[in-house]
Protein backbone atom coordinates (compact mmCIF):
# COMPACT_ATOMS: atom_id res chain seq x y z
CA UNK A 1 0.00 0.00 0.00
CA UNK A 2 1.11 3.56 -0.70
CA UNK A 3 1.04 4.52 3.01
CA UNK A 4 2.32 1.26 4.53
CA UNK A 5 4.26 2.53 7.54
CA UNK A 6 6.23 -0.70 7.77
CA UNK A 7 8.12 0.21 4.58
CA UNK A 8 10.52 3.05 3.82
CA UNK A 9 8.50 4.11 0.81
CA UNK A 10 5.26 4.10 2.77
CA UNK A 11 6.77 6.27 5.52
CA UNK A 12 8.15 8.71 2.96
CA UNK A 13 4.78 8.89 1.20
CA UNK A 14 3.07 9.51 4.54
CA UNK A 15 5.56 12.28 5.30
CA UNK A 16 4.83 13.96 1.98
CA UNK A 17 1.12 13.85 2.77
CA UNK A 18 1.74 15.27 6.27
CA UNK A 19 3.84 18.08 4.79
CA UNK A 20 1.10 19.02 2.37
CA UNK A 21 -1.59 18.94 5.06
CA UNK A 22 0.57 21.02 7.44
CA UNK A 23 1.28 23.53 4.68
CA UNK A 24 -2.37 23.87 3.58
CA UNK A 25 -3.63 24.36 7.15
CA UNK A 26 -0.80 26.84 7.80
CA UNK A 27 -2.13 28.90 4.89
CA UNK A 28 -5.61 29.00 6.39
CA UNK A 29 -5.02 29.41 10.13
CA UNK A 30 -1.28 29.94 10.73
CA UNK A 31 -1.39 31.35 14.26
CA UNK A 32 -4.03 28.91 15.46
CA UNK A 33 -2.24 25.93 13.92
CA UNK A 34 1.02 26.84 15.64
CA UNK A 35 -0.61 27.28 19.04
CA UNK A 36 -2.46 23.97 18.70
CA UNK A 37 0.61 22.05 17.52
CA UNK A 38 2.86 23.53 20.18
CA UNK A 39 0.41 22.78 23.01
CA UNK A 40 -0.92 19.37 21.91
CA UNK A 41 1.68 17.71 19.67
CA UNK A 42 4.73 19.37 21.23
CA UNK A 43 4.64 17.90 24.76
CA UNK A 44 3.98 14.37 23.47
CA UNK A 45 6.94 14.76 21.12
CA UNK A 46 9.22 16.00 23.92
CA UNK A 47 8.27 13.19 26.27
CA UNK A 48 8.45 10.34 23.78
CA UNK A 49 11.68 11.55 22.18
CA UNK A 50 13.47 11.99 25.52
CA UNK A 51 12.32 8.49 26.51
CA UNK A 52 13.61 7.10 23.19
CA UNK A 53 16.91 8.99 23.41
CA UNK A 54 17.44 7.61 26.92
CA UNK A 55 17.40 4.06 25.51
CA UNK A 56 20.24 5.05 23.15
CA UNK A 57 22.24 6.89 25.84
CA UNK A 58 21.45 10.13 24.00
CA UNK A 59 23.95 9.17 21.26
CA UNK A 60 26.94 10.27 23.35
CA UNK A 61 30.07 8.35 24.39
CA UNK A 62 29.77 9.01 28.11
CA UNK A 63 27.13 7.42 30.33
CA UNK A 64 26.35 10.64 32.18
CA UNK A 65 26.89 13.22 29.42
CA UNK A 66 23.17 13.94 29.37
CA UNK A 67 23.43 15.43 32.87
CA UNK A 68 25.46 18.33 31.42
CA UNK A 69 22.74 18.93 28.86
CA UNK A 70 20.06 18.77 31.55
CA UNK A 71 22.02 21.33 33.57
CA UNK A 72 22.15 23.65 30.55
CA UNK A 73 18.40 23.21 30.09
CA UNK A 74 17.80 24.16 33.72
CA UNK A 75 20.05 27.24 33.42
CA UNK A 76 18.25 28.33 30.25
CA UNK A 77 14.89 27.88 31.96
CA UNK A 78 15.93 29.88 35.03
CA UNK A 79 17.37 32.60 32.80
CA UNK A 80 14.08 32.91 30.89
CA UNK A 81 11.48 32.32 33.59
CA UNK A 82 13.26 33.47 36.77
CA UNK A 83 15.71 36.24 35.78
CA UNK A 84 16.19 37.43 39.38
CA UNK A 85 17.39 33.97 40.42
CA UNK A 86 19.71 33.87 37.42
CA UNK A 87 21.14 37.22 38.44
CA UNK A 88 22.10 35.71 41.80
CA UNK A 89 23.68 32.72 40.06
CA UNK A 90 25.62 35.07 37.79
CA UNK A 91 26.95 36.96 40.82
CA UNK A 92 28.11 33.65 42.32
CA UNK A 93 29.83 32.67 39.06
CA UNK A 94 31.59 36.04 38.85
CA UNK A 95 32.87 35.66 42.41
CA UNK A 96 34.56 32.42 41.33
CA UNK A 97 35.54 33.49 37.82
CA UNK A 98 36.22 37.24 37.72
CA UNK A 99 35.90 38.81 34.30
CA UNK A 100 32.51 37.31 33.49
CA UNK A 101 30.50 40.26 34.81
CA UNK A 102 28.78 40.82 31.46
CA UNK A 103 28.57 37.16 30.51
CA UNK A 104 25.10 36.51 29.09
CA UNK A 105 24.00 33.09 30.29
CA UNK A 106 21.08 32.99 27.84
CA UNK A 107 22.98 32.79 24.57
CA UNK A 108 26.30 31.48 25.91
CA UNK A 109 24.88 28.42 27.64
CA UNK A 110 23.10 27.38 24.42
CA UNK A 111 26.32 27.90 22.47
CA UNK A 112 28.34 25.82 24.94
CA UNK A 113 25.69 23.09 25.10
CA UNK A 114 25.51 22.89 21.31
CA UNK A 115 29.27 22.62 20.68
CA UNK A 116 29.82 20.42 23.73
CA UNK A 117 27.28 17.96 22.27
CA UNK A 118 29.62 17.43 19.31
CA UNK A 119 32.47 16.76 21.73
CA UNK A 120 30.27 14.26 23.60
CA UNK A 121 29.69 12.47 20.29
CA UNK A 122 33.36 12.35 19.26
CA UNK A 123 35.48 12.30 22.43
CA UNK A 124 35.26 10.20 25.60
CA UNK A 125 38.33 11.46 27.48
CA UNK A 126 37.13 13.55 30.44
CA UNK A 127 40.07 15.94 30.73
CA UNK A 128 39.65 16.87 27.05
CA UNK A 129 35.99 17.61 27.73
CA UNK A 130 36.73 19.87 30.69
CA UNK A 131 39.38 21.64 28.65
CA UNK A 132 36.78 22.08 25.90
CA UNK A 133 34.34 23.70 28.36
CA UNK A 134 37.06 26.14 29.44
CA UNK A 135 37.86 27.01 25.81
CA UNK A 136 34.16 27.39 24.93
CA UNK A 137 33.65 29.82 27.82
CA UNK A 138 36.54 31.94 26.50
CA UNK A 139 35.10 31.85 22.97
CA UNK A 140 31.69 32.85 24.29
CA UNK A 141 33.22 35.87 26.07
CA UNK A 142 34.87 36.95 22.82
CA UNK A 143 31.71 36.63 20.74
CA UNK A 144 28.94 37.61 23.12
CA UNK A 145 28.92 41.23 21.94
CA UNK A 146 28.28 40.04 18.38
CA UNK A 147 24.60 40.55 17.58
CA UNK A 148 24.40 37.67 15.11
CA UNK A 149 25.97 35.29 17.65
CA UNK A 150 23.34 36.17 20.26
CA UNK A 151 20.53 36.04 17.69
CA UNK A 152 21.61 32.68 16.30
CA UNK A 153 21.92 30.86 19.61
CA UNK A 154 19.14 32.56 21.55
CA UNK A 155 16.44 32.88 18.89
CA UNK A 156 17.02 30.69 15.85
CA UNK A 157 18.89 27.55 16.97
CA UNK A 158 16.36 26.35 19.57
CA UNK A 159 13.40 27.25 17.35
CA UNK A 160 13.42 27.24 13.54
CA UNK A 161 16.82 25.62 13.05
CA UNK A 162 15.77 22.87 15.43
CA UNK A 163 12.35 22.23 13.90
CA UNK A 164 13.06 22.94 10.22
CA UNK A 165 16.77 22.63 9.37
CA UNK A 166 17.49 19.60 11.55
CA UNK A 167 14.27 17.89 10.45
CA UNK A 168 15.29 18.44 6.83
CA UNK A 169 18.73 16.99 7.61
CA UNK A 170 17.11 13.89 9.12
CA UNK A 171 15.00 13.46 5.98
CA UNK A 172 17.93 13.96 3.64
CA UNK A 173 20.23 11.68 5.63
CA UNK A 174 17.58 8.95 5.63
CA UNK A 175 17.20 9.26 1.86
CA UNK A 176 20.96 9.19 1.30
CA UNK A 177 21.46 6.19 3.58
CA UNK A 178 18.63 4.14 2.09
CA UNK A 179 19.15 5.42 -1.47
CA UNK A 180 15.42 6.04 -1.57
CA UNK A 181 13.92 8.08 -4.41
CA UNK A 182 10.79 8.65 -2.31
CA UNK A 183 13.05 9.93 0.48
CA UNK A 184 14.68 12.46 -1.83
CA UNK A 185 11.22 13.45 -3.06
CA UNK A 186 10.05 14.07 0.51
CA UNK A 187 13.04 16.36 1.09
CA UNK A 188 12.21 18.29 -2.09
CA UNK A 189 8.55 18.59 -1.10
CA UNK A 190 9.57 19.94 2.32
CA UNK A 191 11.60 22.73 0.71
CA UNK A 192 8.78 23.39 -1.79
CA UNK A 193 6.25 23.76 1.03
CA UNK A 194 8.54 26.18 2.87
CA UNK A 195 8.97 28.30 -0.26
CA UNK A 196 5.23 28.19 -0.95
CA UNK A 197 4.60 29.78 2.45
CA UNK A 198 6.45 32.88 1.23
CA UNK A 199 5.70 32.99 -2.50
CA UNK A 200 2.13 31.70 -2.91
CA UNK A 201 -0.33 34.56 -2.34
CA UNK A 202 2.35 36.72 -0.67
CA UNK A 203 0.11 39.80 -0.60
CA UNK A 204 -2.70 38.11 1.34
CA UNK A 205 -3.41 39.72 4.72
CA UNK A 206 -7.04 38.86 5.30
CA UNK A 207 -6.48 36.46 8.18
CA UNK A 208 -8.11 37.76 11.36
CA UNK A 209 -7.14 36.43 14.77
CA UNK A 210 -8.91 36.66 18.11
CA UNK A 211 -7.56 38.51 21.11
CA UNK A 212 -6.95 35.16 22.81
CA UNK A 213 -4.76 33.98 19.93
CA UNK A 214 -2.93 37.30 19.81
CA UNK A 215 -2.25 37.26 23.55
CA UNK A 216 -1.26 33.56 23.61
CA UNK A 217 1.21 34.02 20.76
CA UNK A 218 2.86 37.15 22.16
CA UNK A 219 5.68 35.23 23.88
CA UNK A 220 6.66 33.69 20.52
CA UNK A 221 6.49 36.94 18.55
CA UNK A 222 10.22 37.61 18.93
CA UNK A 223 10.92 34.84 16.40
CA UNK A 224 8.66 36.53 13.83
CA UNK A 225 10.20 39.91 14.57
CA UNK A 226 13.76 38.71 14.07
CA UNK A 227 12.93 36.87 10.83
CA UNK A 228 11.28 39.98 9.43
CA UNK A 229 14.10 42.21 10.64
CA UNK A 230 17.02 39.94 9.68
CA UNK A 231 15.85 39.49 6.09
CA UNK A 232 14.60 43.09 5.77
CA UNK A 233 11.09 41.92 4.88
CA UNK A 234 9.69 45.06 6.48
CA UNK A 235 11.13 48.09 8.21
CA UNK A 236 10.38 47.55 11.90
CA UNK A 237 12.89 50.05 13.24
CA UNK A 238 11.56 53.38 12.02
CA UNK A 239 9.85 55.60 14.53
CA UNK A 240 6.21 54.79 15.06
CA UNK A 241 6.41 51.31 13.53
CA UNK A 242 3.49 49.15 14.64
CA UNK A 243 5.56 46.01 15.25
CA UNK A 244 2.71 43.80 16.45
CA UNK A 245 0.49 45.13 13.69
CA UNK A 246 3.07 43.93 11.16
CA UNK A 247 3.48 40.55 12.87
CA UNK A 248 -0.23 39.80 13.21
CA UNK A 249 -1.97 41.61 10.37
CA UNK A 250 0.36 42.48 7.49
CA UNK A 251 1.06 40.30 4.41
CA UNK A 252 4.67 40.00 5.64
CA UNK A 253 3.53 38.82 9.04
CA UNK A 254 1.16 36.28 7.53
CA UNK A 255 3.75 34.65 5.23
CA UNK A 256 6.29 34.43 8.06
CA UNK A 257 3.68 32.86 10.33
CA UNK A 258 2.73 30.35 7.65
CA UNK A 259 6.31 29.13 7.55
CA UNK A 260 6.66 28.94 11.34
CA UNK A 261 3.37 27.05 11.69
CA UNK A 262 4.28 24.64 8.89
CA UNK A 263 7.79 24.02 10.28
CA UNK A 264 6.63 23.27 13.81
CA UNK A 265 3.60 21.19 12.86
CA UNK A 266 5.49 19.02 10.40
CA UNK A 267 8.42 18.65 12.81
CA UNK A 268 6.08 17.00 15.32
CA UNK A 269 4.17 14.94 12.76
CA UNK A 270 7.42 13.69 11.22
CA UNK A 271 8.39 12.18 14.55
CA UNK A 272 5.09 10.34 14.99
CA UNK A 273 5.03 9.11 11.39
CA UNK A 274 8.18 7.06 12.07
CA UNK A 275 6.86 5.22 15.12
CA UNK A 276 7.10 1.81 13.38
CA UNK A 277 10.80 2.44 12.62
CA UNK A 278 11.93 4.36 15.70
CA UNK A 279 9.68 2.31 18.02
CA UNK A 280 9.59 4.98 20.71
CA UNK A 281 6.50 3.26 22.08
CA UNK A 282 8.42 0.05 22.89
CA UNK A 283 9.16 1.00 26.48
CA UNK A 284 8.02 -0.42 29.84
CA UNK A 285 4.28 0.00 30.31
CA UNK A 286 4.70 2.12 33.43
CA UNK A 287 6.95 4.58 31.56
CA UNK A 288 4.48 4.79 28.69
CA UNK A 289 1.65 5.36 31.17
CA UNK A 290 3.69 8.12 32.85
CA UNK A 291 4.32 9.74 29.45
CA UNK A 292 0.61 9.71 28.66
CA UNK A 293 -0.32 11.14 32.08
CA UNK A 294 2.25 13.93 31.77
CA UNK A 295 1.01 14.67 28.25
CA UNK A 296 -2.60 14.98 29.44
CA UNK A 297 -1.46 17.22 32.30
CA UNK A 298 0.48 19.39 29.83
CA UNK A 299 -2.58 19.87 27.63
CA UNK A 300 -4.60 20.72 30.74
CA UNK A 301 -2.14 23.49 31.68
CA UNK A 302 -2.33 24.98 28.17
CA UNK A 303 -6.12 24.72 28.12
CA UNK A 304 -6.41 26.45 31.48
CA UNK A 305 -4.01 29.25 30.60
CA UNK A 306 -1.72 29.15 27.57
CA UNK A 307 0.94 31.36 29.12
CA UNK A 308 0.96 29.22 32.25
CA UNK A 309 1.44 26.16 30.06
CA UNK A 310 4.44 27.81 28.41
CA UNK A 311 6.11 28.46 31.74
CA UNK A 312 5.37 25.02 33.17
CA UNK A 313 6.55 23.22 30.01
CA UNK A 314 9.50 25.50 29.24
CA UNK A 315 12.07 23.22 30.90
CA UNK A 316 10.73 20.14 29.12
CA UNK A 317 10.79 21.87 25.73
CA UNK A 318 14.38 23.07 26.17
CA UNK A 319 15.50 19.75 27.64
CA UNK A 320 14.43 18.01 24.45
CA UNK A 321 16.27 20.60 22.33
CA UNK A 322 19.52 20.12 24.27
CA UNK A 323 19.23 16.34 24.47
CA UNK A 324 18.68 16.13 20.72
CA UNK A 325 21.88 18.03 19.84
CA UNK A 326 24.09 14.89 19.85
CA UNK A 327 21.63 13.16 17.52
CA UNK A 328 21.74 16.18 15.22
CA UNK A 329 25.51 15.88 14.99
CA UNK A 330 25.22 12.14 14.36
CA UNK A 331 23.08 12.96 11.33
CA UNK A 332 25.63 15.46 9.99
CA UNK A 333 28.46 12.98 10.55
CA UNK A 334 26.44 10.22 8.90
CA UNK A 335 25.78 12.41 5.86
CA UNK A 336 29.50 13.12 5.63
CA UNK A 337 30.27 9.42 5.63
CA UNK A 338 27.71 8.74 2.90
CA UNK A 339 29.12 11.56 0.74
CA UNK A 340 32.66 10.31 1.33
CA UNK A 341 31.53 6.87 0.23
CA UNK A 342 30.27 8.32 -3.05
CA UNK A 343 33.77 9.53 -3.87
CA UNK A 344 35.62 6.52 -2.51
CA UNK A 345 33.56 3.91 -4.36
CA UNK A 346 34.49 5.04 -7.92
CA UNK A 347 38.11 5.30 -6.76
CA UNK A 348 38.06 1.73 -5.45
CA UNK A 349 36.36 0.46 -8.64
CA UNK A 350 39.04 2.18 -10.74
CA UNK A 351 41.70 0.17 -8.91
Amino acid sequence: MIFNLDTTRGINNMNILLMLISCVVAFVIPFELFLFSYAVLGPLHYLTEISWLHKSNYYTKGKYDFLWLLLFGILTTISSIFPSIMESITVAIVSILPGLENWDIGSNVIFIGFVLSLIFVLIKTNYVRFLAVFILVIISVLFQENNFYALFFTVFLPTLIHVFVFTFIFLLYGAMKSKSSSGYLSAIVMIACALACFFVMPSYSGHQITEYVRDSYRDFAAVNYHIINLFHLEDLNHAGADIFGVIYNSPTGVVVMRFIAFAYTYHYLNWFSKTSVIKWHNVPKMRLLLVLLLWIASIAFYAYNYKLGLKVLFLLSFMHVYLEFPLNFHSFIGMGRVIRGWFEKPHMEAK
